[in-house]
């Protein structure tokens, strides 16, 4: 299995110049794996599908937006106290994280230390 024998690979399998070329692998990647587990692996299974085009993945996110109707749909499903429950946990973590980040004077901070010309009893 040498270079040769790859470059054969990948012209019998031209899925994977798109893998390539989208940025989801290298070729370095691509001949490591040939080398480790052949021509005949299973861990080719993933490569062989055809990858899909950006055009094809906007117009399949643009049609799998839902309508107002189906919205309203959703939200009639809802147990609004297991939503109201998670909304006030999560207000609850955030009052949390605002006592930590806020800045409090602490008895450290009020401290003054005495001057160094008095002496004790004075």
């Amino acid at each position: 299995m040498g270079k040769a024998a790859f470059k054969q690979f990948v012209r019998n399998h031209p899925n994977l110049i798109g893998y390539v070329h989208e940025g989801g692998m290298t070729w370095q990647r691509f001949y490591e794996m040939y080398e480790l587990y052949g021509e005949n692996s299973v861990v080719w299974d993933p490569y062989q599908l055809p990858l899909k085009k950006k055009e094809e993945t906007v117009v399949n996110k643009s049609s799998s937006k839902g309508t107002f109707k189906d919205m309203i749909q959703m939200f009639k499903g809802m147990d609004m106290a297991t939503v109201q429950k998670g909304i006030d946990g999560m207000q609850k973590a955030v009052g949390l994280l605002q006592e930590f980040t806020t800045k409090t004077p602490s008895a450290a901070s009020t401290y003054e230390p005495r001057p160094l010309y008095r002496y004790f009893e004075d």
